[in-house]
């Protein structure tokens, strides 16, 4: 069972009172061109609680930085989690996912911004944090998270692509992934409507979706001078 990027969706019009609207962030707004930090903590606020992760750019380099320009830049806040289900590549995985913006000129910029692929570092445990994708090089901005143990998902051949490479480990809240609001499973992200649609559609179809309220760097250590 397959992991997707779900590019093409336009998910907007969600109205939880407690999570603010969606920002406006393009590409260009953020530094993707730079390294990030050697390696980083970052708290993901839900609307079920907080997930707590940590990256470390040894493990994909061009994923960590681009996770960490993302959370940096506030790319997350206000964001839907649209799939609580089943992996497509690998039988048994299941998954969270969330990463595409209801707003289209935004969705579309971001299409743009990919990132090249990366050989699998790690295992994909529970907890182990991807970037979705669709093809070649189509990892963006989409973040997949498991919430079982997928071991084949690093070395499940996609698309000419070989497995999914890791980018971070939820090191705390993985309770808070599993009270995620789950009933619809893939639904939301296989729906034709959305393409037309977009959120409108999903608000109707699927109530009461969870969120990322906001998205935080919490720590980060710097590379040290000396490179070791």
């Amino acid at each position: 069972m397959r992991l997707i990027a779900t590019s093409i969706l336009a998910i907007a019009g969600f109205t939880l009172a407690a999570a603010p609207p969606p920002r406006r962030v393009m590409p260009q707004d953020l530094p993707l061109s730079s390294a990030g930090p050697d390696s980083f903590m970052a708290t993901f606020e839900t609307s079920k609680g907080k997930v707590v992760m940590k990256a470390r750019r040894a493990t994909s380099p061009l994923g960590v930085d681009r996770l960490y320009h993302l959370v940096q830049g506030g790319y997350f806040d206000g964001l839907v989690i649209y799939r609580v289900g089943t992996t497509k590549t690998v039988v048994g995985g299941r998954v969270v996912q969330f990463g595409t913006s209801g707003d289209t000129t935004m969705s579309h910029a971001w299409e743009k911004a990919t990132i090249d692929d990366e050989p699998v570092i790690g295992t994909h445990v529970a907890g182990a944090v991807s970037f979705a994708r669709g093809a070649p090089r189509t990892r963006s901005v989409e973040i997949a998270i498991n919430t079982n143990d997928a071991a084949p998902l690093d070395t499940v051949r996609y698309e000419d692509v070989v497995g999914f490479p890791i980018v971070a480990q939820v090191v705390s809240g993985l309770d808070v992934l599993a009270r995620l609001n789950g009933r619809y499973g893939n639904a939301p992200i296989e729906s034709d409507s959305l393409t037309i649609l977009g959120g409108s559609y999903l608000d109707r179809a699927f109530p009461g979706l969870d969120r990322i309220k906001r998205a935080r760097i919490t720590k980060a250590w710097p590379k040290p001078a000396d490179g070791r």
